[in-house]
C-alpha cells in the first residue's frame, strides 16, 4: 500500500461514469469495477461521492466495493453500505447505530423558501424539494430524469420530514435576481451549470469528507479525492491529492493537484493502476 494515500473518494457523473446521451444511460466500466476491486483487496479504502439521490446512486454502490458512500452531495452519508438495503435509504429513518447520517432541514422551511422564491421570480420558476428520494416539485421531471419518483405541489402539501435540498432549474436572465434572493441559512452550489441545490451548509462533499475521514482514522492527507464539477472543488481542495479528470469544468482543473485522463478514457482506473497498482 502506498505511504501516502489511503482513502479513495470519487464522483460519478463526469467522473467515475462514461457520458451517454441521457442521464439514465451514462455508465460505469469493467475496467474501472475490475480495478477499484484490485485496490480495495490490496488494503485501499473506497468512498463515492456524489449529487445523486439513492433512486440513481443505489446500483453503484452495489456493483463496487464501497465503504462508505455519500449522496445527495453530502446530505445523506452511509457509513456501512453493505448494511444499508434500498428501502432502508429511502425512508428517511435513521438507525440508532449511527451507520446513517442524514443533514437537511425541515420540509416546512423548505416550503417557505420555494414560496418565497416563486413569489420574487414569478410562478414560471421550476423549482422543488428533494425528500427521501421522493421530488416535490412544480414541474414534470421527467424533462431531466426519466425514472425518479415526483409529485405535482404548490408547496402547502408537501409532508413533515428532513428535507435534503431544494432544487430550481432557473433561466439564465434569472440568475443574478435569484442568487441575491438565496436565503442566509442556504448554501448554493451549481451542477452541470443548470440545475442549483440549496443546502444545509454542511451537506456539502468536503464536509462529507472529513466526516470519512474521522469515522475510519484517516488522515486528510492519506485521501485522494477525484471529480469534474465545481461541486467537487473543495472536496478536492481538503484531500491529500485532488485529481481532476481531463474533461473537468475549467475552474475545478486550475484547482487540482494532479490532472487524470477524462472519464470516457477511465481516467479514475488509470490513475490508479499507475499511482497505486503499479
Amino acid at each position: 500500500m502506498s505511504e501516502t494515500t489511503r482513502l479513495l473518494v470519487a464522483d460519478l457523473d463526469g467522473t467515475l461514469l462514461h457520458t451517454a446521451p441521457t442521464f439514465e444511460e451514462r455508465f460505469i466500466t469493467q475496467r474501472t469495477v475490475d480495478v477499484i476491486n484490485r485496490a480495495h483487496d490490496a488494503g485501499y479504502t473506497f468512498a463515492i461521492a456524489t449529487a445523486r439521490p439513492v433512486s440513481t446512486g443505489y446500483e453503484f454502490a452495489r456493483k463496487l466495493p464501497v465503504d462508505a458512500y455519500i449522496y445527495l452531495n453530502g446530505a445523506l452519508i452511509d457509513f456501512r453500505p453493505g448494511e444499508s438495503d434500498y428501502d432502508l435509504l429511502t425512508s428517511g429513518r435513521i438507525p440508532d447505530d449511527g451507520h446513517l447520517l442524514k443533514i437537511g432541514f425541515s420540509s416546512r422551511r423548505a416550503c417557505e423558501v420555494c414560496r418565497f422564491l416563486l413569489d420574487e421570480l414569478g410562478g414560471d420558476l421550476k423549482l422543488g424539494i428533494v425528500m427521501d428520494d421522493v421530488r416535490y416539485t412544480n414541474f414534470d421531471v421527467s424533462v431531466y430524469w426519466k425514472t425518479q419518483t415526483w409529485r405535482l405541489t404548490d408547496f402547502t402539501d408537501v409532508p413533515d420530514g428532513v428535507a435534503d435540498k431544494l432544487i430550481i432549474f432557473p433561466e439564465p436572465e434569472q440568475w443574478t435576481t435569484l442568487r441575491r434572493l438565496i436565503p442566509p441559512d442556504f448554501d448554493v452550489s451549481i451542477s452541470e451549470g443548470t440545475m442549483w441545490m440549496l443546502m444545509n451548509p454542511l451537506a456539502n462533499k468536503e464536509h462529507a469528507l472529513r466526516l470519512l475521514c474521522e469515522r475510519m482514522d484517516v488522515p486528510l492527507e492519506a485521501t485522494a479525492s477525484f471529480g469534474d464539477d465545481l461541486i467537487d472543488i473543495e472536496m478536492l481542495r481538503a484531500s491529500g491529492r485532488g485529481v481532476a479528470v481531463a474533461n473537468a469544468n475549467p475552474k475545478v482543473l486550475q484547482v487540482a493537484d494532479e490532472i487524470c485522463p477524462a472519464n470516457d478514457e477511465d481516467g479514475v482506473s488509470q490513475w490508479i493502476e499507475h499511482h497505486i497498482l503499479n
